[in-house]
């Protein structure tokens, strides 16, 4: 029932359990749990995102990096290991989400990753990147509502990427938000493995 999407607090077990991956060139001994999207492994969306970091535009020094819907925390965790000057927020509905990347930040050894729910943002954070596999599967009202109100977080300077599935409406949905973001272009930066990442430029 996709309980990552919708439950802050799930109520399936939340044993740990053993989670082996490549991020960032490095190979890290992770965990996860159930009711985590993703729990098994790195989805194909965000490898794909993640593989074609170098399309995006790079973040300033410094910068505050958002990674929204983050999971047990893969992007997040790659932003920080590449950018250890940088601000990385990971944010996530889902408690347990929170609590996995919280923990595998520890493990990987990072020290610039704040991990907070939505509502725990402060509101007048701006962020100069921000990266996501956002949850399509919410719905298209639900998840409009949801890239509104984070694209509205982006500094003048600052650019977005998402990954979508070309069979999810990436294309709809990159030509809906060029229509709301009138003064920002979107544009279609990579595609691979029936993804596509789109990135929300700068202010024009």
């Amino acid at each position: 029932m996709d309980e990552h999407y919708f439950t802050p607090s799930p109520a399936t077990d939340d044993r740990r359990v053993p989670l082996p991956v490549r991020l960032a060139g490095r190979d890290l001994d992770l965990v996860s749990s159930a009711s985590v999207f993703s729990g098994r492994g790195l989805d194909k969306a965000t490898a794909v995102l993640l593989g074609r970091l170098d399309t995006l535009t790079e973040p300033p020094a410094g910068a505050r990096i958002l990674d929204l819907g983050c999971g047990w925390g893969p992007i997040a965790l790659t932003a920080a290991l590449e950018h250890p000057g940088a601000e990385v927020w990971a944010v996530d509905v889902s408690e347990r989400a929170r609590k996995l990347t919280a923990e595998n930040a520890v493990r990987a050894g990072v020290a610039n990753l704040r991990v907070a729910a939505p509502e725990d943002v402060p509101e007048d954070l701006m962020f100069e990147a921000i990266w996501s596999n956002p949850p399509i599967r919410i719905g298209k009202q639900a998840l409009h509502a949801l890239l509104l109100r984070w694209m509205a977080r982006l500094s003048p300077q600052g650019t977005a990427a998402l990954v979508v599935g070309k069979n999810l409406g990436a294309d709809p949905l990159a030509r809906w938000l060029a229509e709301q973001l009138g003064d920002r272009e979107v544009a279609k930066v990579a595609s691979a493995k029936g993804f596509r990442v789109l990135e929300v430029g700068p202010q024009r």
